[in-house]
């Protein structure tokens, strides 16, 4: 589902929570089942009152839950309160604070937090925690307090967070120029062939499951933006490969799509298919290990681990990194257990 990167806009009392645009190639699908694809953590029933209650749009007209969408069809979903990410509230939670300036701060993020409110994640997120701990965070052009750039909820790492309206106009225009540094640790399936590389390719909304992202080339290429991703590998661990992977762009999700794209998803990207036995052997022994794997991990294996860029108000170049965390550590020590036997 297409995030809004702006205040939802007023109609008749009522807030537009979600807009997008059915593609071409749509067969004719019920609008509740079609919406399941599109909106995270949403059940078919509450999708279906939803529509009861005449808040799902097509064309400007609302209908019922047995609409079925077709082409181009313009989908708003719009309800009498405004989407409760607008509605921030500071939240006494504990953050992992790396460095600390008046300028900005960087945050260790835990697997698991999400960084802004969204749906179906409307509290203990970094932001409520931020908005708790520091006073008169900046906006970022989407409205979220001291906010550069984001991470995923399940991916662990390193986070700048901007304190002043100067740093939040510098660091953003680093992070657009592309002159940050962010690296990530990573754990694959498969043995990668080459020592490292570099994997082009842009990337947009799935237009069959708009949870996740895809890569578009060919004549398709204009439905995604540019995105460059550099990976070289630091281990090889059997029916994995451990890699480390430099972003040259920001784009949502994209070490897990790029990575999808070349054939090696993430180790348990639940998302894009890494939870399953992607490469190995079909004994019981082997699954049972793969099964203990995703216990002791139980999220896609990604994590920020350094970031550097200049600082905005010195000049001075700033790099920091972070320590693995402990269950990815734990599930590389496991398959190189694995490997000797």
């Amino acid at each position: 589902m297409d995030e809004l990167n702006h205040l939802p806009e007023q109609d008749s009392d009522l807030y537009e929570h979600y807009s997008f645009t059915v593609e071409k190639g749509q067969q004719p699908l019920r609008i509740d089942k079609y919406l399941m694809n599109f909106i995270e953590n949403a059940t078919r029933n509450k999708i279906q009152a939803a529509a009861k209650d005449g808040s799902v749009f097509v064309n400007g007209i609302p209908v019922k839950s047995n609409y079925k969408v077709k082409p181009f069809d313009e989908i708003r979903v719009l309800l009498s309160h405004p989407p409760h990410e607008y509605l921030l509230v500071g939240e006494d939670i504990s953050i992992d604070i790396v460095y600390e300036d008046a300028e900005f701060l960087v945050v260790n993020k835990p697997a698991g937090m999400v960084v802004h409110p969204g749906h179906g994640n409307y509290s203990g997120t970094l932001i409520n925690a931020l908005i708790y701990h520091f006073d008169n965070l900046p906006k970022n052009s989407n409205d979220r307090p001291g906010l550069v750039h984001r991470i995923d909820k399940d991916t662990s790492g390193l986070l700048v967070v901007a304190k002043t309206e100067n740093a939040m106009a510098h660091l953003a225009n680093q992070f657009a120029e592309k002159t940050s540094e962010r690296e990530y640790l990573a754990i694959v399936w498969g043995n990668m062939e080459a020592d490292e590389g570099i994997i082009e390719g842009n990337i947009g909304r799935h237009p069959k499951n708009r949870l996740q992202n895809t890569v578009f080339f060919g004549d398709d290429a204009h439905k995604g933006k540019p995105a460059v991703t550099h990976y070289k590998v630091l281990e090889r661990l059997g029916y994995v490969t451990l890699v480390s992977c430099k972003l040259e762009t920001g784009r949502t999700h994209q070490i897990r799509v790029h990575m999808k794209h070349i054939g090696h998803t993430l180790f348990n990207d639940e998302r894009y298919g890494g939870e399953r036995i992607l490469k190995g052997t079909t004994f019981t022994k082997y699954k049972q290990f793969v099964d203990n794997c995703f216990k002791i991990l139980p999220r896609q294996a990604l994590h920020a681990k350094t970031l550097g860029f200049e600082h905005p108000k010195t000049g001075k170049w700033m790099s920091f990194t972070s320590e693995t965390p402990e269950d990815i550590q734990h599930c590389i020590e496991k398959w190189r257990g694995y490997k000797k036997y």
